[in-house]
């Protein structure tokens, strides 16, 4: 039974999903935009904009909670430099999903999640 169990199981174990979760983070904060499959940039969207809003804050606590997860350096600076003000005066929302088709392989539901302009 899976009574109160909320989010996408995507096919795997909870370890590995964190593992996706935080390198769909990464590149995202990395490149802005990521073109991934409609199911994990849904999963993806909370995850993403809870860092984001660590990033506002600003203090050393919030920068070494978003340290769990974005684990390389540059990404973490640009997270707190750029991205954090950029949305300092902006209640959430912070990103978007496009729906872009199915894949040509195996006809998974495409979806590009991006950062809005702040």
């Amino acid at each position: 039974m899976r009574h109160r169990k909320a989010g996408r199981q995507l096919r795997r174990t909870s370890e590995q999903k964190l593992a996706l979760m935080r390198g769909l983070a990464t590149s995202l904060i990395e490149h802005e935009a990521v073109e991934t499959t409609e199911a994990k940039a849904k999963e993806l969207r909370p995850f993403v904009e809870k860092l984001i809003t660590k990033a506002k804050e600003g203090t050393l606590h919030a920068r070494r909670l978003a340290s769990r997860h974005v684990r390389k350096r540059e990404t973490a600076d640009k997270l707190f430099q750029e991205i954090g003000p950029r949305y300092a005066s902006r209640a959430g929302g912070y990103t978007r999903i496009l729906k872009t088709g199915h894949r040509k392989g195996d006809g998974a539901e495409m979806a590009r999640i991006e950062l809005i302009e702040g």
